[in-house]
């Protein structure tokens, strides 16, 4: 298995940096072993597992820089390597954002790795597969699934004598179940860093529900819904947002963050008082990488080295934070916060059976796709649900109705918030199902 210690990893960068040459020089080293299972029509169509082992160096002379890669660790190809980056930057054009790279830093202490995931082998994958399509068999519905997991690790170092080290697993599963006739269609989908948190029977069994739930879907006239957004439904839109809140992109007026005639709106009450989303890397649901660009499973945020750190973007609506590339940062005079590697948004705790139980009329949404920007200065997105719409009334689940196209922001969203629910880990993120009012729906669709 291409996973190295953080011994094992140290030890090959300190090498590759007693070749260097270069003003600057930054070293990264990452590996792992990916598997994979996919089934559909109710049978198994592709397996298998790769491993795989790189090694990136980066040299700057000045502010010309060039990297290059390989995947050959004897003496004579990474000295290679590092006279061809430094012949690259030698040749490259000056580059005016460009910042002197870090020293040594300080990490939280995290734990995205888990040894039961480490251990998976085809015989676990088969099994895992076969608790999904045997129910499906035996109810003549029709599945097709995807589980991929991942052990990774990723080491960053530079001559600056920062060294940082990652090691991270993680497991991610869909399931999309079909009636016989084609007319009803179910979906779940489960994300786990250790895998003996995941059950593909059980999340296959929802999607079986909801695929028979779904047949004989009725249509209701498009317009303003109070619509029930499971987890699966939501996290797109939210990640789009989360994904928006470059502090760059605000300052020169391209962000919903952006003010009219200039400035931000940090600071700012944008939404709902009741929503409030941080990131904290130690989350014990959600771990991720200490550092930017942490790899080998959840984690990341740029591969420059700085430190993920709690940080809390939304406080009870309120913008409290942007994240900014260290050039920008350094040009505004303030601390340069990456990217989170996973967010959390927090919720009630009600579950999603509560909220429905709560909706005198509604649409219960099991997820969102084909999701795409209309306007990303106020963050309208259009797109489509699909696989389990249901129509809700006096706090039941009535039909299935058929699939919309929406037209919605997440801000508006957030500001016409109703309820929510419990957060749940989805997309490796935390997200609560969502109770709004007044969600747009622009037109039908026939997709099931």
């Amino acid at each position: 298995m291409a996973i190295l210690s953080k011994e094992e990893a140290k030890k090959i960068i300190d090498k590759v940096l007693s070749y260097a040459k270069a003003d600057e020089t930054a070293v990264s080293v990452s590996g792992g072993r990916t598997g994979n299972i996919r089934y559909a029509r109710n049978s198994v169509s592709t397996s298998g597992e790769s491993n795989n082992l790189a090694l990136a160096v980066t040299s700057v002379y000045g502010k010309r820089s060039g990297t290059a890669t390989i995947n050959e660790f004897d003496d004579a190809s990474l000295e290679k390597t590092v006279r061809r980056a430094e012949e690259i930057a030698q040749l490259a054009p000056e580059n005016p954002e460009y910042m002197p790279m870090l020293g040594p830093q300080t990490y939280l202490t995290t734990n995205p790795y888990s040894e039961n995931t480490a251990k998976i082998d085809p015989e676990y994958r088969a099994k895992a597969a076969f608790d999904s399509l045997d129910p499906c068999r035996k109810k003549n519905l029709t599945a097709a699934g995807y589980l991929e997991d991942s052990t990774g690790f990723s080491a960053i170092g530079n001559s600056k004598g920062l060294f940082a080290y990652n090691k991270g697993t993680s497991v991610d599963f869909t399931i999309t179940v079909r009636t016989a006739d084609g007319l009803g269609s179910g979906y779940a989908i489960r994300d786990v860093t250790d895998v003996s948190k995941l059950s593909t029977k059980e999340a296959t069994e929802i999607a079986m529900q909801k695929a028979l739930a779904s047949v004989s879907a009725k249509a209701l006239e498009p317009g303003k819904y109070t619509v029930i957004l499971e987890p699966a439904a939501s996290v797109d839109l939210l990640q789009n947002m989360m994904g928006s809140m470059d502090a760059r992109n605000a300052d020169e007026g391209r962000s919903f963050l952006s003010k009219k005639g200039g400035g931000t709106r940090l600071g700012e009450k944008l939404f709902d008082e009741r929503v409030t989303i941080y990131s904290d890397p130690t989350n014990p649901e959600i771990p991720t990488s200490a550092f930017g660009g942490g790899g080998g499973g959840r984690g990341g945020g740029g591969a420059d080295g700085r430190p993920q750190e709690k940080v809390t973007w939304v406080d009870k609506g309120v913008v409290k934070n942007m994240y900014y590339s260290r050039y920008w940062a350094d040009k505004k005079g303030v601390k340069a916060i990456p990217p989170p590697g996973a967010f959390i948004m927090a919720g009630g705790s009600q579950s999603l059976l509560d909220l429905i139980k709560s909706t005198e009329k509604g649409i219960l949404v099991t997820r969102l796709w084909y999701i795409r920007a209309v306007d990303p200065q106020t963050l309208l997105y259009t797109g489509l649900t699909r696989d389990g719409t249901f129509y809700i009334e006096n706090g039941q689940i009535k039909f299935p109705v058929k699939n919309f196209r929406f037209n919605e922001s997440p801000v508006i969203m957030l500001n016409n918030l109703e309820a929510m629910g419990k957060p749940v880990r989805i997309s490796g993120n935390l997200v609560p199902p969502l109770k709004i009012r007044d969600f747009t729906f622009s037109s039908l669709s026939d997709a099931v």
